[in-house]
């Protein structure tokens, strides 16, 4: 552990992990206050566009991938799907409050190309919001839809039938066979869309 006279306890929020202050000065600094916060832990996805402010950060929208249940959404809430998802709609409420533009800000996760992370800025992408990122970080569509899981699925159930029921035993108790995810990810995404636009 460091010590000696010169030693600087780094703040709370930076020794839990939460923070990148070095990070956050940098983003303040360039002038966008608006940012779009994507964090991940092991149960969810949490999208939200912050703006900033001398006496404390505001939240303008908040979305978790728990609300996808409110659409419909059987599968992970930790996936890329789930997290494009969860992105698209973070976005086309930001839409509607008249939020153009933020600047990304991913926090202490790893910069990893085609992540979740990612995924959810292609979500907010899509919903009209311009997130400054290169294409070549963003999943492929395929990717977003689950076909990846599909194709896994669908082996390992030619191959291991038992396995298949114990990998996928959460899925398959909401009633969705993993096989069919891309689909049902279609049809989740046809929903949120649909119901925003209703909204207007």
């Amino acid at each position: 552990m460091a010590r000696g006279p010169r030693y600087k306890v780094p703040r709370r929020r930076r020794r839990e992990g939460k923070t990148n202050y070095y990070k956050r000065y940098r983003m303040i600094k360039s002038g966008q206050k608006i940012r779009a916060v994507i964090r991940k832990t092991n149960t969810q996805i949490i999208v939200q566009i912050i703006e900033f402010a001398p006496n404390g950060d505001k939240t303008l929208v908040g979305v978790t991938s728990k609300k996808l249940r409110r659409f419909g959404w059987k599968g992970s809430l930790k996936s890329t799907p789930a997290a494009y998802l969860t992105g698209l709609i973070a976005g086309l409420k930001a839409k509607k409050a008249g939020i153009e533009y933020a600047i990304p800000d991913i926090g202490l996760h790893p910069s990893v190309r085609g992540s979740r992370i990612y995924a959810a800025i292609k979500g907010l992408r899509d919903a009209g919001v311009e997130v400054p990122a290169s294409e070549e970080v963003l999943p492929s569509e395929d990717r977003i839809q689950g076909k990846h899981i599909a194709e896994y699925a669908k082996k390992l159930a030619e191959e291991n039938p038992e396995e298949f029921q114990r990998r996928f035993s959460q899925l398959l108790s909401r009633g969705l066979d993993p096989r069919e995810l891309p689909d049902h990810f279609l049809k989740i995404r046809d929903i949120i869309i649909g119901y925003f636009q209703a909204g207007d």
